[in-house]
């Protein structure tokens, strides 16, 4: 059984700085690509970042330049470092794999940029 399991949401003011976690079980996870996705309420779940299996990693351009995905195998953990937060990155922040052809999904945490 696949988990995964996000943490480091909350509330921060327009250009502070977030660490979201997301720690899997159940999976070799060195071989998995990860994804951070996010949804707002009223929008589509939108794909923010990835990181494969080899450490490459892609960004949707609203957050280029702003956010970092990486990860740590010894520790099974994706880490999403979000700088520089504006009020539309307010959403639910998801973690993502694939695993023998299965989509798995976190719970989400919650991140609400205000001042």
């Amino acid at each position: 059984q696949v988990q995964l399991v996000e943490s480091g949401g909350g509330l921060v003011q327009p250009g502070g700085s977030l660490r979201l976690s997301c720690v899997a079980s159940g999976m070799i996870f060195s071989t998995k690509d990860i994804h951070w996705h996010r949804q707002a309420p009223g929008k589509q779940r939108e794909l923010v970042a990835q990181i494969t299996s080899g450490g490459r990693t892609n960004y949707a351009d609203s957050v280029k330049g702003r956010f970092i995905i990486s990860r740590d195998n010894a520790k099974n953990t994706v880490y999403l470092q979000m700088n520089n937060l504006k009020p539309e990155d307010t959403a639910v922040y998801f973690c993502y794999t694939n695993y023998y052809s299965r989509d798995s999904w976190g719970q989400g945490t919650q991140v609400t940029v205000s001042s």
